[in-house]
């Protein structure tokens, strides 16, 4: 997900002066070089570097590169920002392979072959992990790599919004009013979704309670204009899987033709090793598409992600365009065109490296580690509200408990974990239920049970911190920060889209939690 971002008119980027009357002081220009034998001596090193008009003169590459880097250490460390479900740790060998594919284009199939053949078992890795059927030689399923699970969820929304289509036209039915059922908690991706194909949502709300999709509740909400059901393996709030068995069974019982999407973004490479038994994939027979992110817990660096559908029945073939690339017939199914080979080679390195053990063992450690957080966490006095023991995604949600009177939220305690380095984010919970505060703590791969004593220390020092303050220290301090954050994210948006009034949380205020 990229931001809009607003292109400066020419006065505002003439506005150069941090420091008003700065642009009155006149400071000696810096002169052509004429032996550098230092970046930080050369004439760039007192300029400032190009931010709205490409320069007219070359630079020298060692010098592009170090100031490029120095600006980019302002950036926060990836390993500390506990928000994210990005993978932030590969092995040095993959990443020899994948910086070495850097240069091909992935969809030039005639020129890279053996890439593409790659994807081809990738697919099919995932597909049998996901119990897809493979007994019947014309009707097995099939798959494409995406750039990650947004694309992959446009793709999966747009199949069943066809399909539904087809079916009413032969029926001679009206087909201009295309409904999707969804948990209010969905990532935003499937707003986006069902705003650009021009899709209704309806959704289930979560309660002060309940943040996962009700299922009885979905499938009243089924009628002859739905297209499916959008259920997720490990939602981004709280970790937890969505009963999706309940909703294929009642679907199954009230004979209704509704598929089920299964949104894996992040649990596809989680429940698979963690909770086999739990049937959520191929095995219940609404299920016709499943999305799951490589660059979460498939452990791959972003982004790619996949989408396998069950049978071609469920990926009508208008939507497939049969083209002749640099020599080579090809199948696309798409929303882009060229992209790059390294993340797809990055998936099949890690697939065959750590084969099922491994992922196994990763994911039962990362279960144990978010188990070992939870519980100091429960002893600080917090409330845990994500589930343990493998019963959801790695990850640990939880709130102050409003029993014992904190003259302070979970967003200042957030902010007292930023001061410190770490990304623990603060948000508010969806729509019916946005008066919950919560925060959340993501555990990937890289983060080792020593960091997560680190953590447990740093929280408990921020506790201490903020019990000191009285409430108008704590008032401040909060008003301080966002004053001081607030301009840095105006800078991402352009100000003609800024309090839209359509989305979730132009209407509710709910917090999308980073993905």
């Amino acid at each position: 997900m990229v931001h809009l971002t607003s292109v400066p008119s020419d006065a505002a980027a003439k506005r150069g002066s941090i420091v008003e009357g700065m642009e009155n002081i006149k400071i000696q220009e810096p002169g052509e070089d004429e032996a550098t034998v230092s970046v930080y001596g050369s004439h760039f090193a007192a300029q400032e570097l190009p931010q709205h008009e490409m320069p007219e003169r070359e630079m020298p590459k060692e010098v592009a590169y170090r100031m490029i880097r120095d600006d980019l250490t302002l950036d926060g460390n990836p390993m500390l920002n506990l928000a994210s479900f990005v993978t932030t740790y590969m092995e040095e060998e993959v990443e020899k392979l994948m910086a070495e594919a850097l240069p091909k284009n992935f969809v030039d199939m005639e020129e890279y072959p053996q890439t593409a053949e790659i994807q081809n078992r990738c697919v099919s890795m995932i597909a049998r992990m996901f119990n897809a059927p493979t007994d019947h030689e014309e009707d097995t399923a099939m798959g494409t790599s995406t750039v990650g699970s947004s694309e992959a969820i446009m793709l999966g929304t747009l199949s069943m919004k066809r399909r539904w289509q087809n079916k009413r036209k032969a029926e001679g039915k009206d087909y201009s009013k295309p409904n999707i059922i969804m948990n209010s908690a969905v990532q935003v991706c499937w707003e986006k979704a069902a705003r650009y194909f021009e899709v209704e949502e309806r959704y289930s709300y979560c309660t002060e309670d309940r943040y996962v999709i009700d299922p009885k509740e979905a499938v009243d909400l089924v009628d002859e204009n739905t297209i499916g059901i959008c259920a997720i393996i490990g939602t981004t709030y709280t970790g937890e899987y969505e009963d999706i068995k309940a909703i294929n069974d009642l679907l199954v019982e009230k004979d209704l033709d509704c598929p089920i999407h299964v949104d894996a973004a992040s649990g596809g490479f989680v429940a698979p090793f963690v909770v086999p038994e739990l049937q959520w994939d191929f095995r219940l027979e609404k299920v016709v598409s499943i999305n799951v992110s490589g660059h979460k817990y498939g452990l791959v660096y972003p982004g790619v992600g996949w989408v396998v559908w069950r049978s071609p029945e469920f990926l009508p073939k208008e939507l497939v365009f049969n083209i002749n690339y640099l020599g080579a017939d090809q199948a696309s199914f798409t929303l882009n065109f060229s992209k790059g080979a390294s993340q797809v080679i990055g998936q099949y390195y890690q697939m065959i490296r750590l084969g099922k053990r491994g992922y196994r063992s990763i994911m039962m450690n990362l279960t144990r580690t978010a188990d070992y957080l939870a519980a100091n966490l429960k002893q600080l006095g917090f409330i845990i509200l994500s589930k343990g023991g493998g019963q959801g995604l790695p990850l640990v949600a939880f709130r102050l408990n409003p029993k014992d009177g904190h003259h302070y939220d979970e967003f200042a305690v957030a902010h007292q974990l930023r001061e410190r380095g770490w990304v623990v984010p603060a948000y508010t919970m969806a729509p019916h239920s946005e008066s919950l505060k919560l925060m959340r703590v993501v555990v990937r791969e890289d983060f080792s049970r020593s960091r997560c004593d680190t953590l447990v220390k740093d929280i408990k020092f921020a506790l201490q911190t903020l019990n000191d303050m009285d409430k108008k220290t704590v008032e401040q301090h909060i008003e301080h920060v966002k004053k001081n954050t607030a301009s840095t994210k105006k800078k991402n948006s352009h100000p003609h889209y800024r309090k839209e009034k359509h989305s979730l949380q132009g209407k509710h205020g709910k917090t999308h939690a980073v993905c």
